[in-house]
């Protein structure tokens, strides 16, 4: 059964000059509007100001060739099952040239066979860390020889804003705006 979400969007007439001000900025910028996790950030327009920011440098200008980024945009949500995000970010990895099969591997919670190799580093870091919390000296060294100091930076980056927004995104219950070509699964508890 659907959900509702917790945090619809506010009517213009009730925002605050603030929120309104925020509401302006978010949509004059590359995103075009209040849409996804900013529907529910728009209610701490503070943060949601600082929050895009750090979105937009690492969506539009980190280091991370868009391929990459893309891929662990969605490593992320699968860890989360953040629906929202899926199906955003889904059509864009495949644009990029993430293969659908390693899609359809990571949407069922298996780790992806058929990956580029730097793909391969970014899911192992990736995975790593969001399991322990950190990542072993080999891991790191990997990904400093893939992607540089800057590169790692840049994927923590990613991993760990659209953590938040995975967590903004689930407990708002923003629903996907639609179905994603390839479903993301629940995983067993």
């Amino acid at each position: 059964m659907p959900h509702v979400a917790r945090m619809p969007p506010l009517d213009a007439a009730a925002m605050s000059d603030v929120q309104r001000s925020a509401a302006a900025e978010l949509a004059a910028g590359p995103r075009g509007g209040v849409k996804g996790p900013f529907i529910a950030l728009l209610r701490s327009p503070e943060l949601m100001q600082r929050l895009q920011k750090v979105g937009e440098y690492l969506r539009f200008g980190s280091s991370l060739e868009p391929r990459v980024s893309e891929f662990v945009m969605l490593i992320v949500s699968r860890q989360w099952t953040q629906q929202f995000e899926w199906a955003v970010h889904l059509p864009l990895a495949l644009d990029a040239g993430v293969q659908r099969e390693t899609l359809e591997s990571l949407a069922a919670g298996r780790r992806p066979v058929a990956m580029a190799p730097d793909e391969a580093i970014a899911y192992d870091f990736c995975a790593e860390l969001l399991a322990n919390r950190g990542v072993s000296d080999a891991t790191y060294r990997m990904a400093v020889e893939q992607f540089g100091e800057r590169g790692v930076l840049d994927l923590l980056g990613v991993v760990g804003y659209f953590t938040t927004v995975s967590m903004v995104l689930n407990v708002a219950l923003t629903p996907a705006a639609s179905a994603a070509a390839i479903p993301l699964q629940p995983l067993p508890m």
